[in-house]
């Protein structure tokens, strides 16, 4: 990675998922508006619903790029694992009602820690193995299980609720691509552009964004309480 910031990190990979925090940011302040606040705002089926989406793929195909570029994703998967499950803790005692079971920090540390296994798989079988999990996830879901005993694959009841969820099945399919995007753009670990001019503060917070991601809920709820206080 070519950069101003630390030579040996590639820029655009801080940059882009600095620009997935910002794009979660928005998202999580209307979601936040409306469900905790009531403001007439929509999060469901509109622009902001797709900024939402687009922020988590963004994030779950630059993990699965930077998988190829560390021998140490395990790591890096199991404090990522832990990180999601202090978010089901407190989101459990702030507000059961918004519980998280299985969000984007349990599936990226899960995913994280299964690299170690799927780096022994040529770029071919990984790819074919991407494409069948996502056609599979999107064309046949299953949710009319009796239990949720297998929500981590994305198999559930009619009666689950996690308010956020991104089980393996599909989404472990992007990350599988991520990483073979990663096997063909950075077989030397290096930066393939120059720097953008400006970039850095988007870079930096890339660079942080699991403190970012735990903090900036906190944050938000903590602006809209004092907003609506006044």
């Amino acid at each position: 990675m070519q950069s101003n910031l630390n030579t040996n990190r590639i820029w655009e990979l801080d940059f882009f998922r600095g620009l997935a925090l910002i794009l979660m940011s928005y998202f999580h302040l209307i979601y936040d508006m409306k469900e905790f606040y009531g403001y007439s705002v929509n999060y469901e089926g509109n622009i902001t619903y797709y900024i939402g989406k687009l922020s988590a793929i963004l994030f779950i195909t630059i993990s699965g790029v930077s998988a190829n570029l560390s021998r140490s994703s395990w790591k890096r998967g199991l404090k990522v694992l832990g990180a999601g499950l202090s978010v089901t803790l407190v989101s459990y005692i702030f507000d059961n009602d918004y519980f998280v079971i299985f969000g984007i920090l349990h599936f990226l540390g899960l995913s994280m820690i299964l690299s170690v296994l799927f780096r022994k798989l040529d770029s071919f079988t990984l790819l074919a193995a991407g494409m069948v999990i996502l056609a599979l996830g999107y064309a046949f879901p299953i949710d009319n299980l009796s239990n949720n005993y297998l929500m981590v694959l994305g198999f559930t009841s009619q009666t689950f609720t996690s308010s956020d969820y991104y089980p393996l099945i599909p989404y472990l399919g992007i990350f599988l691509i991520g990483m073979v995007l990663g096997r063909m753009l950075y077989p030397n670990k290096k930066s393939l552009i120059k720097p953008l001019p400006g970039h850095h503060f988007i870079s930096i917070a890339g660079r942080h964004s699991l403190l970012i991601y735990l903090l900036h809920q906190p944050m938000i709820l903590l602006m809209l309480y004092l907003i609506s206080s006044y």
